[in-house]
């Protein structure tokens, strides 16, 4: 994989994210052999928005290369708090670390970030926009579960706001896929996203039931109605709550149905569909340390 920076799923090309996910799969294989790859290495961490798996499997993935990561920790007791701009908070950090991984609430800003500074940069979501890592370890889950081509995908959910839908979608082009997004009228995948997949020859159906397109579906992508993107509390009470899928849901589907989500998850998915063999979230969670491990390494590495 050659590339500087992953800032947008866009930049990779078939052949780039097969290379990430057979090193995954290597690592996956052997972790004891990767240990100490990146000795020495230092990741910095600058999240400006709340993250769990995110933050937690990249800075675990660090450790388990053998290097380590300095962590800018809460935005309130950062110099953020005293007006610092994010030009000035990434020149700063490079100084500290050999890449950065940076969440923020402004599409463009990962973007805007890398302009700044040598050090990779690994956007890991930027307001409404992308997510490129999580969709990595995304099709590791589904290559692991129900391959990667001649696959009918269903993505349900927010996929007007949902980052890890837009990097999905536009990753999947690279490879023989029918797309199919569920979602309320008000929710549906934006304009831009929308033309960007038709001109790339995508196969791409738009549905407000899941029910009329599930016995078709290989996967089932579901994601959560993302409350704090909402401008107006009042437009996403419309919306909260009417996507939600249990055991009895899935009776139409495949018996091979892969149903995965990013997590966090509100009550999109109940509790019982935990126990189907259809659910692989939490093994797509678990995933993320692998992917993450051979990205930092490509990355790295390319930066050598």
């Amino acid at each position: 994989m050659r590339q500087d920076h992953l800032i947008s799923a866009a930049q990779l090309s078939r052949d780039d994210v097969e290379a990430v996910l057979d090193r995954a799969a290597d690592i996956d294989a052997d972790l004891e052999a990767w240990r100490q790859r990146r000795a020495g290495s230092v990741l910095g961490l600058c999240f400006f928005e709340p993250s769990t798996r995110t933050r937690m499997s990249f800075d675990t993935a660090m450790k388990r290369l053998g290097g380590r990561t300095v962590d800018m920790g809460p935005v309130d007791s950062t110099s953020v708090k005293k007006g610092e701009s994010l030009a000035d908070t990434v020149r700063v950090v490079e100084g500290y670390a050999d890449a950065i991984v940076l969440r923020h609430p402004l599409e463009g800003a990962a973007k805007m970030a890398a302009e700044f500074v040598d050090v990779p940069v690994i956007n890991a979501g930027d307001g409404a926009g992308q997510h490129p890592s999580q969709t990595l370890l995304d099709l590791y889950t589904i290559r692991e579960n129900a391959g990667l081509d001649d696959l009918t995908v269903g993505v349900m959910g927010d996929l007007k706001y949902g980052r890890t839908v837009h990097s999905l979608a536009e990753m999947l082009t690279n490879f023989e896929s029918r797309q199919h997004f569920i979602s309320p009228e008000s929710l549906r995948l934006p304009r831009s996203v929308r033309y960007d997949l038709h001109a790339s020859g995508a196969q791409v159906r738009e549905h407000t039931d899941l029910a009329e397109v599930l016995p078709e579906l290989d996967v089932l992508y579901v994601t959560r109605i993302q409350r704090e993107r909402f401008p107006d509390e009042n437009e996403y009470r419309k919306v909260a709550g009417q996507y939600q899928i249990g055991p009895d849901d899935l009776d139409g589907a495949k018996d091979s149905l892969t149903v995965m989500h990013p997590l966090p998850r509100v009550d999109e998915i109940a509790p019982e569909v935990d126990e189907t063999p259809h659910a692989k979230y939490f093994e797509q969670a678990h995933n993320a340390v692998p992917v993450r491990m051979a990205l930092l390494d490509m990355l790295l590495e390319g930066d050598e």
